[in-house]
């Protein structure tokens, strides 16, 4: 059935993060919400999924800025009816193993940390102070650059060129250019930069404010797991919705933006219905915005050009395993593991069939969820992730999923044991307990998000990236705005301030809640 002019205030494309969470704030202030969401599962890379009596959450590993008295979660609280439980992971929330070195905790608050550090690298306080600055200086200089995106063009320039000397200092260097300013020590300096694949930022091109703001927010707090896993923060996200007469659809595919006199007023969908509203959020990413819903004519080719000029974020292949016994006399922690074998931390995944992975990331979710009851044979859930370049899947992606030879499966089985084989050497006696495995490639992740490239952090996170002023929640087409982590910065947090600041744009009473 078609919608009217009056049947939504907006419409949500996207139901991640950052596209629930402006949905439930417009919803808060009484505004009447569609959200749209092409997969068959609302909630993005919040949502749950399960085989064989085990289940994962698709995207959410731990989460930053969580902590009781931070403002992400008393906004988060705001948003529902009741509040979402974010169980702590406790003092360490990642280790890190890098080459034959003793594996490093990395612990909460800020304090511990940096004692920790000074007592594993006795002449090394003062760059270790200096990174604890810097990460300070280049959290606060993302925030101005992001602030200045929710504000009028004119008054955000001047915000920017008030703190434009921090601006250059912090958002236009790379991590490795501000770890290399700090320390000569390969090993501290890994330390610095290995939690990169929590973003997606690789050290020597990642803008330092992306990887301040991201690595900062654990520090304070540490980092929590939602009860329930993912689906918990979809589920409270959608009630707020649908208690204001809001509607959320799932397996909707929207084909293209409907526009009238140069100004967006509605959408198509893949099934040929034609659905109005005054406004509507494209929480697809950037990019796929510009390459996918807008229509011939729409008179702003320039900003399209400049968005299509920033290059997609990385992509990863999944491990996901099922165990069955004691997972944690066997090593398993609620703390996630960080591998770099040879000890270099800015390094992907480019040859599957001939190398080990050269980073990965291990995360047991089952040990982090409080709602978890492993039952009487301790069934518990991991997850191995190797970051890697696209060109990996490339030759299989114009495919369908039936369709794409013995030679993608060959593929896929050899990418499957050289995960195992690399986990089963930091973790032998838990390999022994593995019961189930499925390998997940950046084919899914594509298929899944509709992310370019299987880029599941969606835009790279590159200097250039955070300079751009095409990145704005309210685009220079009429009608049309952009929400979750593409106009902030990557991850669940960086998606949540790109709905809250995406909902400001658009009804400005929304700034008086940003307190939580």
């Amino acid at each position: 059935m078609s919608g009217t002019q009056s049947d939504w205030d907006e419409i949500v494309i996207g139901s991640g993060m950052g596209g629930m969470v402006a949905a439930a704030a417009l919803s808060r202030l009484g505004h009447r919400v569609l959200l749209l969401e092409q997969y068959e599962s609302l909630g993005g890379q919040t949502h749950n999924f399960s085989r064989d009596g085990f289940s994962w959450t698709a995207g959410i590993h731990y989460l930053g800025a969580m902590g009781p008295d931070q403002l992400e979660k008393n906004i988060l609280d705001w948003l529902t009816d009741t509040p979402i439980e974010l169980a702590p992971m406790g003092t360490v929330y990642d280790t890190l193993h890098i080459g034959d070195a003793l594996p490093i905790q990395l612990s909460r608050p800020t304090e511990a940390q940096k004692l920790d550090l000074k007592e594993r690298f006795p002449d090394e306080g003062a760059a270790i102070e200096g990174w604890f600055q810097a990460i300070q200086a280049g959290r606060q200089a993302l925030e101005t650059i992001i602030r200045a995106r929710s504000l009028p063009a004119a008054v955000g320039a001047v915000s920017k060129w008030w703190r434009r000397t921090a601006i250059r200092r912090w958002c236009e260097r790379t991590t490795a250019e501000v770890t290399h300013e700090l320390t000569d020590n390969p090993e501290l300096a890994a330390v610095f930069s290995a939690q990169w694949g929590t973003f997606g930022g690789r050290p020597g091109t990642t803008s330092f404010a992306f990887h301040a703001s991201v690595i900062g927010s654990y520090l304070d707090s540490g980092g929590f797991y939602p009860a329930g896993g993912g689906s918990t923060i979809a589920e409270h996200l959608l009630a707020t919705i649908r208690a204001q007469g809001g509607e959320a659809r799932a397996g909707v595919t929207v084909e293209a933006l409907r526009m009238e006199n140069g100004r967006v007023v509605g959408v198509t969908t893949a099934d040929g219905e034609t659905i109005a509203a005054d406004k509507v959020i494209s929480n697809i990413g950037a990019r796929e915005t510009v390459d996918r819903l807008l229509p011939d004519g729409h008179g702003q080719q320039a900003w399209v050009d400049e968005i299509r000029a920033l290059g997609s974020n990385i992509c990863h292949f999944s491990l996901f395993l099922g165990f069955s016994g004691d997972i944690e006399a066997a090593g398993a922690t609620k703390s996630n593991h960080w591998l770099y074998p040879t000890g270099e931390t800015d390094a992907v995944w480019t040859d599957v069939s001939n190398s080990v992975p050269p980073a990965m990331f291990v995360s047991f979710a089952s040990l982090k969820d409080p709602a978890c009851d492993p039952g009487p044979d301790r069934k518990h859930t991991g997850e191995i992730i190797a970051w890697a370049d696209w060109s990996t899947v490339a030759r299989w992606a114009a495919l369908p999923p039936g369709e794409r030879g013995e030679d993608y499966h060959v593929f896929k089985h050899q990418v499957e044991a050289a995960l195992f084989a690399q986990f089963e050497t930091y973790f032998p006696r838990l390999a022994e307990l593995v019961v189930f495995r499925e390998v997940a490639t950046p084919l899914a992740t594509a298929a899944i998000t509709g992310h370019t490239k299987g880029a599941f952090y969606g835009l790279d996170v590159t200097p250039q990236r955070i300079m751009s002023d095409a990145l704005r929640m309210k685009t220079p087409i009429k009608g049309l705005y952009l929400s979750g982590q593409d106009v902030v910065s990557p991850g669940i947090p960086g998606a949540l301030w790109g709905g809250l600041l995406c909902a400001v744009s658009i009804d400005p009473k929304m700034a008086v809640h940003l307190g939580g």
